[in-house]
């Protein structure tokens, strides 16, 4: 029996664990890369491992989030993080040079090679056939420290592509489509492996555009193939030796299958305020906007700007309508520039802004009160653009640039036949603005530089006899990790100080939370399914942790956001029967008696709601090996009580 690409690279890189969907498996990562919105905290937490120097093949670190500075902090991160990289052996993408996902894609992705990065859209690099996925910063930190990178094993979905877009559909609309079909939590606990005889008419651009988004399907990671499209590309980027072509077995056996025909696909919208809400743009109507949001990692490749140009050129934005537009990369920016495609943006009426994350991230460019905005970018969650009630749709680059100028949502193939955007033999190179480290014997020499911004990571533990805590705060389903810790331009400089960072946890729910947590010292935490879904930003565990949250109970868990929590050191535990999720309150006094020995012994675990008198069973989400690094006090703790070896 043949093995599946994704299961060809989980083989070669295999150190501990079975292949077998369920179990817990430990790979050797090739690659790492972090961002400044997670970075400090992950190179705090690679310092306290005690090694001097990064021990994968590459890591990179990217200034692409926080850039917007109007204060210290920014600037303080940044200059933190460029000492640490020089210091550690790790390659320093400055402010400016693009976001981490496009730049490495561009310059350092390599087909074959396991890549972790401390950004739930890592998967990225799935579209030149790495296994790329995302992580907390604490993972990221201890595989550059050299340890191993551990998941379960996944079930393997295989997407088979036929046919070709028609014109004016895109990449964007193959997974808005998807994630109509699947939802946010179709991919969970599962690889999206794409094959077919559609994948030879997406590019490379095309093809990461639908794995970035396979991070809104919950999917570990998603792939395509390496093959002659791939080829052209890394010869197109001067790193032709980085190719080598990957695919599946003939033979290879799947869990699970679907099948997706190009041809009969049509422009779509994911609706507010869940990028699987979606309805095919002429479904929805002419609706009136107020912005439109172009770039992103997910579209704001050469190919994506490069068509949105030819749209607007000639052409002037509805005076209604605020456009920007964010290049991926200095890259992606230098060429419109050298070709006039600038020009035609700017000529058009768009704002031009930097080769950052900016809006996606709700720094910078809020909607109107109420406003619509249309975004190409990766999500739309409550809250997320800055503004409490504006009503975000995610969209392809063609309905962006077609609903700019009409003013209103519209479908792009009102605009008649589309041209090709041909992908040039040859991408600008210039990696002038990508600082490599200094050798190790200068890095001895190297000072980290440390603004006041910066604090430690927060105390933990080891994990109690007995536990008897509050539920501090009861929410539902698809909570998501900005629920949880709140993006945007107040919040995010404040990154690498937890403390702060605190009093805003759970604002989009519940403003009291904090303060609740200040009184009662501890508490627990009820949810309903998915929860966590979203970010891989660590600060989603670490803020409750310093808040004194001892226990999460949900009836299910996104994945890097329940290895977060164990890594925390907080313990992840389900409802071994849904239903009793309902019979819980607010304020509710909980009670976990011998909670260690039952976790150390893996004994029944039950739950005693004293308010209301009765009891229910739980199941930790944990590996063996989990079990261990929760009753250390998390991954920090544990790390340390093996000798630098867990």
């Amino acid at each position: 029996m043949g093995l599946t690409l994704a299961q060809k690279i989980i083989s070669s890189h295999l150190v501990s664990g079975k292949m077998e969907p369920g179990n817990e498996i430990g790979l050797k990562i090739d690659q790492t890369l972090t961002q400044d919105a997670t970075g400090t905290m992950a190179y705090i937490e690679f310092e306290a491992m005690g090694v001097p120097r990064v021990k994968t093949e590459r890591s990179v670190a990217y200034i692409d989030h926080n850039t917007l500075q109007t204060g210290f902090e920014n600037a303080d991160d940044h200059r933190f993080i460029q000492s640490e990289a020089r210091k550690h052996g790790i390659y320093f993408s400055r402010a400016g040079n693009g976001i981490c996902h496009q730049v490495h894609l561009e310059r350092f992705g390599v087909p074959g090679k396991t890549l972790i990065g401390s950004d739930s859209h890592t998967p990225t690099g799935g579209g030149l056939g790495m296994l790329a996925m995302g992580a907390g910063g604490l993972d990221v930190a201890a595989a550059m420290g050299g340890g191993l990178y551990y998941i379960t094993m996944p079930k393997i979905l295989r997407v088979e592509l036929k046919g070709r877009l028609p014109d004016w559909v895109s990449a964007k609309d193959i997974i808005l489509e998807i994630l109509r079909r699947l939802s946010v939590k179709g991919g969970v606990g599962k690889i999206i492996e794409y094959g077919g005889e559609g994948v030879k008419t997406l590019s490379v651009p095309e093809r990461a555009t639908i794995t970035n988004m396979g991070a809104e399907l919950g999917a570990t990671t998603s792939i395509f193939p390496s093959d002659g499209i791939t080829r052209s590309f890394l010869e197109a980027q001067g790193r032709a030796s980085d190719w080598k072509e990957l695919q599946p077995d003939a033979d290879a056996v799947y869990d699970e299958q679907m099948e997706l025909n190009l041809s009969g696909l049509q422009p779509m919208a994911a609706c507010p305020h869940s990028p699987d809400a979606v309805k095919a743009v002429d479904e929805i109507g002419p609706i009136k906007i107020d912005q439109v949001c172009i770039g992103s990692c997910t579209n704001s490749s050469y190919r994506d700007l490069m068509r949105v140009a030819s749209m607007l050129k000639g052409r002037t934005v509805n005076p209604r309508v605020s456009l920007t537009v964010s290049p991926g990369s200095r890259q992606v920016y230098h060429m419109l520039a050298e070709n006039g495609a600038l020009a035609d943006l700017i000529d058009a009426g768009a704002r031009i802004l930097e080769c950052a994350c900016g809006p996606c991230i709700g720094m910078g460019q809020s909607p109107n009160s109420a406003g619509v905005s249309l975004r190409t970018f990766n999500r739309n969650f409550l809250g997320r653009s800055g503004t409490a009630d504006a009503q975000v749709y995610l969209v392809s680059p063609e309905t962006a640039a077609a609903s700019a100028i009409a003013g209103v949502l519209t479908d792009p193939r009102t605009f008649g036949k589309e041209k090709p955007i041909e992908m040039p033999a040859h991408f600008d190179v210039d990696d002038n603005m990508i600082l490599p480290p200094v050798s190790p014997e200068e890095a001895e020499n190297v000072k980290i530089i440390r603004g006041p911004n910066i604090k430690g990571f927060p105390k933990t533990s080891p994990l109690p006899d007995n536990i008897e805590a509050k539920a501090l705060l009861k929410v539902g389903d698809n909570i998501t990790t900005d629920h949880i810790m709140p993006a945007g331009s107040k919040i995010l400089p404040y990154r690498s100080n937890i403390p702060y960072m605190s009093n805003f946890c759970f604002a989009v729910c519940d403003k009291a939370f904090p303060e609740r947590c200040k009184k009662y010292g501890k508490g627990m935490i009820i949810g309903g399914s998915n929860y966590g879904q979203g970010s891989s930003r660590e600060h989603a565990a670490l803020v409750p942790l310093y808040l004194g949250i001892k226990v999460v109970i949900a009836k299910s868990f996104a994945r890097i956001h329940c290895a977060n929590l164990a890594n925390a050191g907080i313990l992840p535990l389900i409802f071994k029967h849904e239903g009793d999720y309902e019979s819980i309150d607010q304020m509710d006094d909980l009670e976990l008696p011998d909670i260690r020995k039952s976790i150390n012994e893996k004994q029944k675990i039950m739950v005693y709601n004293r308010t209301k008198n009765y009891a229910f069973e739980v199941v930790p989400v944990l590996s063996d090996r989990q079990r261990r690094m929760v009753l250390a006090g998390g991954l920090l703790n544990y790390t340390r009580e093996c000798d630098g070896k867990a």
